[in-house]
């Protein structure tokens, strides 16, 4: 912090002066600069990017300023700050791409809520703070006492009006980074309404398949898109088994539910769209959310309670065979699981089932298997009973969070 009185009397002319100013000030003590938004400094003076790169190599690097540019438009950031045509190429000394929250960090924000609820929204919203303060208690106008509103609410308000802070937030976010949004956006859609192999996506979109591939590789490069090969496929990148998936769980959750109904939700048919489009279909929704969430609690978490590292986690699937959680483990051995978002208790038969499944995967994944199943609405007393007796590890929501 400066401890300069005159600064808040200060005018700066143009930005060399100014970064003069503050490299002065950092020559007695590390002084941290930070330019937010970087991109929309740039449109009011594009010439910014050589500015700073002259400043640096004269005054900067000999200083003790230490210079953050931050911005949330990654296209922009990569090609005007990180790639090899910006001036300020080769004069980072770091990069940080801040990725969104994990499912159990989201769930901070709501301290109140049920673990089920906590995933719901995580599954809804992602892990983007700004999202996720959007489905947080609030403060009563007219009480000081916090209230909860519930979840069907949030969606109603934020979702399901066209006023909603994110009825529309995903035509801003392709508007922002993309020069085509429109072609991006029905890809997109039509990803998130189950066409998930290249093929299909060429299809829905009325698209040669090449130039599919173009749209979809930007889309895996800004991380809303990303392509998942089964675990046990020796070369992922040729397998004709891949799919591809929307990354991020809000432009999921938009594309899959907003964007069919726009009309109606303009309409003013809010509970229409939330009882009839919305709440039928979204625990299965949810299912393939929950599997997401496995694996994260597996890749970030599990070691914290098993004392087991993984060395690469998946899942497996093919014409005859599904299993949702699968590890190879640094110790040679196999984790197989089973993920189940219902509200009826899982029982034995579910892991009567898995075992049977291992007999169909390749040898090497055979070897050395232990089951683990994590289920939404608990276990049977017998399968507890099974799980003691045959060292089969059960995870339940509390055990997520943990």
């Amino acid at each position: 912090m400066i401890d300069d009185p005159l600064l808040q009397n200060i005018t700066f002319n143009d930005w060399e002066t100014a970064l003069i100013y503050f490299a002065q000030q950092s020559q007695q003590q590390r002084l941290i600069l930070v330019l937010d938004e970087f991109q929309y400094l740039c449109e009011d003076n594009a010439a910014l990017p050589s500015l700073i790169q002259r400043f640096w190599d004269l005054h900067g690097k000999n200083s003790n300023l230490f210079l953050i540019l931050c911005g949330s438009q990654v296209s922009f950031m990569e090609r005007e700050v990180l790639a090899e045509r910006s001036p300020l190429y080769g004069r980072r000394t770091g990069q940080l791409q801040l990725m969104p929250l994990s499912y159990r960090d989201s769930g901070r924000f709501f301290s109140e809520y049920t673990h089920k609820d906590k995933l719901t929204v995580y599954g809804i919203l992602g892990g983007v703070p700004a999202y996720l303060n959007r489905f947080a208690f609030r403060s009563s106008p007219n009480s000081q006492e916090v209230s909860k509103i519930k979840i069907e609410q949030h969606i109603k308000e934020e979702f399901l009006t066209p006023q909603g802070y994110l009825f529309d937030e995903a035509n801003f976010l392709l508007r922002m980074e993309l020069r085509e949004p429109r072609i991006y956006a029905s890809i997109l859609h039509a990803i998130a309404n189950g066409s998930t192999k290249l093929n299909e996506i060429s299809q829905r979109v009325q698209m040669e398949r090449t130039k599919t591939n173009k749209y979809i590789s930007v889309l895996r490069d800004l991380g809303m898109v990303k392509r998942i090969t089964p675990i046990t496929e020796r070369a992922p990148q040729k397998s004709r088994k891949g799919l591809y998936k929307i990354a991020d769980n809000y432009l999921n959750f938009w594309y899959r539910f907003i964007q069919p109904n726009r009309s109606l939700i303009e309409s003013g048919n809010a509970d229409l769209v939330y009882r009839e489009m919305i709440e039928p279909n979204l625990p299965d929704y949810m299912g393939r959310i929950f599997e997401d969430v496995c694996h994260q609690y597996v890749s970030r978490y599990w070691n914290e309670k098993l004392k087991i590292t993984p060395k690469r986690i998946g899942a497996h699937w093919g014409s005859e065979l599904e299993i949702d959680v699968l590890t190879e483990n640094i110790d040679g051995s196999h984790w197989i699981g089973e993920c189940k978002w219902r509200e009826a208790s899982v029982g034995e038969n579910v892991l009567n089932q898995l075992i049977e499944k291992v007999s169909k995967l390749p040898i090497p994944w055979q070897q050395k298997p232990r089951y683990v199943l994590f289920s939404a609405g608990g276990f049977t007393e017998k399968l507890r009973q099974k799980a003691v007796a045959e060292n089969v590890i059960l995870i339940a929501l509390s055990d997520l969070f943990i």
